[in-house]
C-alpha cells in the first residue's frame, strides 16, 4: 500500500515569514475584488492570513502563494514539479487549479523523510487555502475508507468553511465506492458536538452535492443513507439543518415518494421548529413540480 503522509502529529507547524498581522484578522471581506486593500493582498498571497469571502479567494496570486507555502512548509519553491504545474495553470478552471497545486507539493514531500513534518505544516498553515490543499492530499493517497476518514476530521472541523467544504470533497469517491461502509462510518459524526463535523457527515454524502461527482447509489437507494440523516432530523444547528435538507432535495429528484415520507414520519415523531424547517426545505423542489405551486 502506498504509504501517506500523516496529517497528525506532534511537530509544530513552520510559521510564515512575518506572521501575524492581527489587525487584518478581524476584518470584513471587501465587495469586490478592486476594493481589497493592497495590504489584505500582500498577506493573502504571502499565507499569513486566511481568507474571508470569495473575492479574497479569486483575488490571490496563486503562483505567489503557491511558492511561498513551498518554502514555509519546508519544501523547494523553485522545484521544476512545482514550476511546471504552476505554468500551466491558466488552462485550468480555479477549483481545478487548486487541485494541481496541491498534488504538486504532494509529489514532492514522496522522496522526504521529514514528509509528516511537512503534511502537518501545512495541515495547521494560517492560510486557508494551503490547509485546503493538505485536505486534498487525501484523496492522493491509496489508504482505505476509515483511515481517509480519520485523516479528515481534522480539516471537516476547521473554522474556515472554505476547509470545510474541501474535505468533503477530498473522500467524496471513496465514500461513493463504499456507500455502506461510509454511512456506517458516518454514523457516529451524526451525533458529534461539533455542528462541523455532524454537517459534514450529511454533506459527504449527498446523492447529488455540488461542484463533485453524484453517488449513484444514493440516487438511486437514498435509504441507505438513512442511518447518517436520522440523528441529524432535529439538529439545533441552521448549518446541519440545511445540509439535511438539500441531502432529502437531491433524493427526491429520484425518490420523490421516499422523500415526502420520510418527511411525514420526521414531523410525526419531531414536530419542532428545527424538523419542519428540515422538511420544508427538503421538499421545495416537489413543491415546484405541483400544478399551480
Amino acid at each position: 500500500m502506498e504509504s501517506a503522509p500523516t496529517l497528525a502529529t506532534s511537530c509544530a507547524a513552520l510559521p510564515p515569514e512575518g506572521a501575524g498581522p492581527q489587525h487584518l484578522l478581524g476584518r470584513k471581506g471587501a465587495a469586490r475584488i478592486a476594493l481589497i486593500p493592497p495590504e489584505v493582498i500582500e498577506a493573502l498571497n504571502a499565507g499569513r492570513i486566511p481568507t474571508v469571502n470569495l473575492n479574497e479567494f479569486l483575488a490571490i496570486d496563486l503562483r505567489q502563494l503557491a511558492r511561498n507555502v513551498a518554502r514555509q512548509v519546508g519544501l523547494d519553491p523553485d522545484a521544476e514539479r512545482l514550476e511546471d504545474t504552476l505554468g500551466m495553470l491558466a488552462a485550468f478552471p480555479p477549483v481545478k487549479r487548486h487541485l494541481h497545486v496541491a498534488r504538486a507539493l504532494y509529489d514532492l514531500t514522496e522522496p522526504r523523510a521529514e514528509r509528516d513534518a511537512i503534511a502537518h505544516a501545512l495541515a495547521t498553515h494560517p492560510s486557508d487555502v494551503a490547509r485546503s490543499w493538505a485536505a486534498q492530499w487525501i484523496a492522493f493517497t491509496s489508504m482505505p475508507l476509515a483511515d481517509k476518514l480519520r485523516s479528515v476530521f481534522r480539516f471537516a472541523a476547521d473554522p474556515h468553511f472554505g476547509v470545510r467544504e474541501m474535505a468533503w470533497m477530498a473522500v467524496r469517491d471513496a465514500i461513493a465506492g463504499d456507500v455502506d461502509a461510509a454511512v456506517r462510518l458516518l454514523q457516529p459524526w451524526a451525533t458529534h458536538p461539533d455542528a462541523n463535523i455532524r454537517r459534514f457527515a450529511s454533506e459527504a454524502t449527498r446523492p447529488r452535492g455540488v461542484w463533485c461527482a453524484q453517488i449513484e447509489a444514493l440516487k438511486a437507494q437514498p435509504w441507505r443513507g438513512l442511518p447518517v440523516l436520522q440523528p441529524l432530523r432535529a439538529d439545533t444547528s441552521r448549518y446541519v439543518q440545511n445540509s439535511v435538507a438539500n441531502w432529502l432535495n437531491d433524493a427526491a429528484r429520484t425518490q420523490p415518494d421516499w422523500v415526502r415520507e420520510v418527511c411525514a414520519q420526521w414531523l410525526r415523531q419531531h414536530g419542532g421548529p428545527e424538523t419542519a424547517y428540515i422538511v420544508r426545505r427538503a421538499q421545495r423542489s416537489l413543491r415546484d413540480e405541483q400544478p399551480g405551486a
